[in-house]
């Protein structure tokens, strides 16, 4: 069973010390240990580290990168959270 995160907790995992998660729609994954593998270069995803990288993720990639990659960097879900 996966984990599920709020955005807060998520916005706690912003560098190597604690952890680098990112949010990619609904899922939450720990690229901690893929800094160094990305091929676009470690300084973009230490850039949305902690963050919702959505917009990001899919103006560069496409689903295949995510089919690849997802399952063994994905470590839970995003909460959601009431819209006000």
């Amino acid at each position: 069973m996966s984990k599920t995160f709020t955005a807060k907790e998520v916005s706690e995992h912003k560098d190597e010390k604690n952890g680098m998660y990112i949010i990619v729609d609904s899922g939450v994954y720990d690229v901690t240990n893929f800094i160094d593998e990305h091929p676009g270069g470690a300084k973009i995803l230490k850039r949305v580290a902690g963050k919702n990288a959505t917009k990001q993720f899919w103006k560069y990639h496409g689903k295949n990168v995510l089919e690849k990659y997802g399952a063994k960097l994905k470590i839970g879900e995003l909460a959601e959270t009431a819209k006000l």
